[in-house]
């Protein structure tokens, strides 16, 4: 069976690359392709990436607070780019200061995401969702 291939990368100026290298490794390990593109990724890049490598899954992870405002609009240009079936995750700290997850997750929902996670979240539980989502059996 081909492995699906997912793109991750840490999206806007945020430089945090550790949680990159764990989902990296861990989605490798689970046995899919992935395509990390590493720090500091733009929306275009992912998209790019994406439809380049044929991505079932799009990983964006936000660490310093401005994801909000990285990601504003991703989903309309994923869309745009013809991306309808691919899946979008995102998650870390994505909003500043402390709040209440339910309102960020909505939020990210409304921008076109299907999974969003909140800090300190464990990578385990976005891959059982991808293979979920992608219905892929163990």
């Amino acid at each position: 069976m081909e492995k699906s291939t997912v793109v991750i990368g840490v999206i806007g100026a945020d430089v945090h690359a550790v949680g990159n290298r764990i989902i990296e490794f861990a989605l490798d390990h689970a046995g899919f392709n992935v395509v990390n593109l590493g720090v500091m990724v733009s929306q275009k890049e992912f998209v790019d990436a994406a439809i380049e490598t044929n991505a079932k899954a799009i990983f964006v992870s936000s660490l310093y607070g401005q994801g909000e405002l990285d990601c504003r609009g991703f989903g309309d240009y994923c869309k745009e780019a013809g991306l309808n079936n691919v899946l979008l995750y995102v998650g870390g700290n994505l909003v500043i200061g402390k709040s209440d997850f339910e309102p960020v997750k909505e939020k990210y929902i409304t921008m076109g995401f299907d999974r969003v996670y909140p800090p300190g979240s464990d990578i385990n539980q976005g891959i059982e969702d991808l293979k979920h989502d992608l219905e892929i059996m163990d």
